[in-house]
């Protein structure tokens, strides 16, 4: 079964994933790539709290868990440990020497789960990328490095005194030279078919490509045919490949066995071998566009567009990455039924390019806020069915387990409780509360399209009657039609009192009545209860699109 992890990659990999179990990493791990650069390698002063990975920030810092990092993975020794000790040097306690420090452990672990025909992507952009080859040379070893590969992700870009940055990095390793390997490729453009298919006939477009190769041969490849030798100019016949033939091409039954000059000799009673009528002996071969594959992908992707502000695709996730980019990665790298992991997973993007090929997946990341967007994002894109594929652990499913991550992370147990109801987080900083934690939005169908929505507040410690006057009050201020005050504590009499005197929300639409204000506990939602809203369409979150059906091929351009 597919697996989605809430908690930290490191303590997730270590508990859960055994060795060599998967067959590809994708990690996209966050940095704070747009501060200023010079910012980066700033010596940090006094102890700060622990470095954690939060929505859509990033926030590597030196302090005293990265110095526990850099201590363990020094003390054990190896090549990861020289590497690091180098970096100390020459880096000092920097944000990223911080970032280099709480990488090295997890791609030990990511190493330790990949299987000897595995390989690794990590993506990244050029403020660390030369670090981290560096580091995962010293994890992967030097000679497992297979690419840089570089992705424009952005158009032109105006930068003072320098050239425009517009691409990432991924770099490519494998863990021995027994790597899975597919060819896949992209497709020609427009300007390279007019410039090499330039002749047509009634088959179609077709280029003419040389018969024969460069070096001799003592095989049939090197004997002559139709009076031509091609070791007079010190080279040998070459066959086209089943995979530059055209469809039309009927192959003899015993065509494979044939000797070369039989081969040639088929081929050209199809009309497949050209002949020149001016000067000269030398055949070709006419290779037909629809017989072309396209050319091999190469280290330089620029024909994957980066996520348009109006792409359908689009979430809104800062970090989404195309879904064809995965899916050209896991297509290379893996076959049908090989596992993907990804340890950063963000808004899931990896696990549904895994989801539509056809490959087993696990999903981790350290923010409620991203899993929940995941489950939101499989659900719209493969309907509800899609929640019995897949388990998600570490979040929490008992009372007690709520009451450990509210005293653990605040911020972390109001996104979970969000979650349960399905609503969005306010975007808001850290201790701005307007009275605000979340909201949901739907259409009323009687209310001519407008949206309409319900404002949320979350309450992990003590609650009174106080808490639903104020929630009350962000009613009204907002215009809302519904509030819903989420608490872990039992509601008291008064704040019941209070809750019922602000009255209903009457939908025309449906002739129902809904408390305006509505009291829930986190035992309540765990055991299903929910908030009462019209069941008209949601639109809290932007939906994905949906998949095809699983018995079509998924429309994915790798």
């Amino acid at each position: 079964m597919n697996r989605l992890y809430y908690g930290d990659n490191l303590d997730v990999l270590r508990r859960y994933v055994p060795d060599e179990s998967v067959d590809l990493v994708y990690l996209d791990p966050p940095f704070k790539s747009n501060q200023d650069y010079n910012v980066l390698f700033a010596e940090q002063s006094g102890e700060r709290a622990a470095a954690q990975i939060t929505a859509f920030e990033d926030t590597w810092r030196w302090d005293q868990a990265a110095a526990a990092a850099f201590q363990e993975v020094v003390q054990a020794g190896g090549r990861p440990s020289e590497a690091l000790s180098a970096f100390m040097v020459f880096l000092g306690t920097s944000d990223m020497m911080a970032y280099l420090c709480m990488m090295a452990p997890r791609l030990k672990e990511l190493r330790r789960v990949l299987k000897p025909t595995g390989s690794i992507y990590l993506h990244c952009d050029p403020t660390a990328s030369h670090y981290l080859k560096m580091l995962m040379d010293a994890v992967f070893g030097p000679q497992n490095f297979r690419n840089e590969i570089v992705w424009k992700r952005t158009g032109a870009h105006g930068r003072a005194k320098r050239w425009g940055p517009v691409h990432d990095t991924l770099l490519f390793y494998s863990i021995s030279d027994r790597y899975l390997w597919n060819r896949v490729f992209e497709d020609y453009d427009q300007s390279y078919i007019d410039n090499f298919y330039r002749f047509e006939d009634e088959h179609g477009r077709y280029r003419l490509v040389t018969l024969d190769g460069p070096g001799t041969r003592q095989g049939s490849s090197g004997q002559p045919w139709r009076d031509v030798d091609p070791t007079e100019v010190g080279r040998h016949w070459e066959v086209p490949p089943d995979r530059a033939l055209p469809s039309w091409f009927e192959h003899p039954p015993e065509y494979s066995q044939m000797s070369v000059q039989q081969r040639l000799d088929i081929l050209d009673e199809a009309g497949l071998i050209y002949w020149p009528t001016r000067g000269g002996k030398k055949p070709q071969h006419k290779r037909y566009l629809d017989a072309a594959a396209g050319n091999p992908v190469q280290d330089i992707i620029s024909d994957i567009r980066p996520i348009s502000s109006q792409a359908a695709e689009r979430l809104g996730y800062p970090t989404q990455k195309p879904l064809a980019l995965l899916a050209r990665i896991i297509a290379s790298s893996t076959n049908e039924g090989d596992t993907v992991l990804d340890p950063f997973c963000g808004c899931g993007t990896s696990v549904d390019a895994a989801q539509r090929l056809n490959r087993p997946w696990i999903g981790i990341d350290i923010t409620h806020l991203a899993v929940n967007l995941i489950r939101h994002r499989l659900r719209d894109t493969y309907g509800a069915e899609i929640e019995q594929t897949y388990q998600v652990i570490g979040e929490p499913t008992s009372v007690e387990d709520a009451m450990q991550l509210a005293s653990e992370d605040p911020y972390q147990f109001q996104w979970w409780a969000l979650g349960l109801v399905g609503a969005r987080p306010v975007e808001q900083k850290k201790g701005a509360d307007k009275g605000i934690d979340g909201k949901l939005y739907f259409l009323d169908e009687a209310a001519g399209g407008k949206t309409k929505q319900v404002v949320i507040s979350v309450k992990a410690g003590h609650t009174g009657r106080n808490h639903v006057h104020e929630l009350r009050g962000v009613i009204d201020r907002e215009q809302a039609e519904i509030g819903a005050l989420i608490s872990m504590q039992e509601p008291t009499r008064p704040m019941r009192e209070e809750a019922a005197s602000a009255g209903f929300y009457h939908s025309d639409g449906w002739n129902r009545d809904y408390p305006r204000l509505q009291l829930l506990t986190v035992s309540e939602l765990l055991g299903g209860k929910t908030i009462e809203y019209p069941p008209g369409e949601k639109t809290t979150f932007k939906q994905a699109e949906r998949a095809k059906s699983k018995d079509q091929t998924p429309e994915l351009p790798l």
